[in-house]
């Protein structure tokens, strides 16, 4: 039987596993029980591990925060469930975590016989967020690099994700610091997707990211323009309130970039997150949601997804 995780009391780090002996350390930032299942810190750059029964790893990127990219990775993650993908998403953003808010999870997961977390279920996408383990939504984060890398690494390689992904969507936290440098070393990628609204100051940042992936070798699949244009309910004037597109399709065409999508301004895509049930499960058949899967099309067209099975009803919590 899978061993049931408490729920947390205390900021971290604290005890998050039943075990007679897990300790927290820069070897074990998340408790897990240790059965040599761990890998320790080793010199020079890592070999890159395939993560097992996943078959694809798209990472979701922005660089700068607050331009919808987790929302973005959760939206194309559902869509690649109704195209008939096995999908998974996994929050790498230890800081700032959003899978358990935009999937209404919060339960600890359980673990397998072999020590693995074991990725909770909604609306048929396996998740795994640090956000499940801490307890509290208002508990902080508060490790040094070492602990963060570690962390990093046991959640790329201590979830069982049997019997099997089709697609792993990782959302990556903002900048282009360890974290991306670290996930960027240590499994293989099969391509990024660059996250940006057409404001200046978030397509500077975009650049710095579509720059990191091409200095670390990992393809750029294409960019998603967020919050582009308004559209009053009232008179149907459109208004880009973040600015032209000019720095968008600039970028794409000095980076060689493929523009794979439009993601309109508007109300209902934020609200559908907070409160837990992403656009493209709340409002399928709107304009908005055929853009996420327009999105996901595209992107498993570029790394080999085949056709899928065609929309298919999602399942409830596991």
């Amino acid at each position: 039987m899978p061993t049931k995780l408490p729920p947390s009391t205390l900021l971290v780090p604290r005890r998050f596993f039943s075990s007679t002996t897990p300790k927290h350390s820069h070897e074990n930032p998340l408790g897990l029980p240790q059965k040599g299942t761990i890998p320790r810190f080793q010199r020079g750059l890592p070999a890159k591990r395939p993560i097992p029964s996943v078959a694809h790893i798209i990472a979701i990127s922005s660089a700068k925060g607050g331009v919808g990219k987790s929302t973005i990775a959760a939206n194309l993650s559902l869509a690649f469930t109704r195209l008939g993908h096995r999908t998974g998403l996994l929050d790498t953003d230890l800081f700032g975590p959003s899978v358990p808010t935009l999937f209404s999870l919060n339960s600890p997961p359980n673990l397998t016989p072999k020590n693995q977390l074991i990725p909770l279920t909604n609306y048929g996408v396996k998740t795994m967020s640090i956000g499940y383990l801490i307890g509290s939504e208002s508990a902080p984060i508060v490790w040094r690099g070492p602990m963060l890398l570690k962390a990093i690494q046991q959640l790329l390689h201590d979830v069982d994700w049997s019997p099997g992904l089709d697609v792993l969507v990782l959302d990556l936290p903002p900048g282009t610091g360890d974290v991306q440098l670290s996930i960027t070393q240590q499994i293989p990628l099969s391509g990024a997707v660059i996250v940006t609204t057409p404001h200046t100051l978030a397509v500077k940042d975009a650049v710095k990211g579509v720059e990191m992936f091409e200095k670390v070798n990992v393809p750029v699949l294409g960019l998603v323009q967020n919050m582009s244009l308004f559209t009053c309910p009232c008179c149907s004037t459109k208004t880009p309130v973040f600015g032209g597109t000019e720095g968008v399709n600039k970028m794409c065409e000095d980076y060689g970039m493929e523009f794979l999508g439009d993601v309109p301004l508007h109300p209902n895509i934020g609200e559908d997150a907070s409160r837990g049930k992403p656009t493209v499960v709340a409002e399928p058949e709107s304009e908005r949601a055929g853009v996420f899967m327009d999105v996901a099309r595209r992107l498993g067209e570029k790394i080999g997804l085949g056709g899928g099975s065609g929309d298919e009803v999602m399942g409830g919590k596991a």
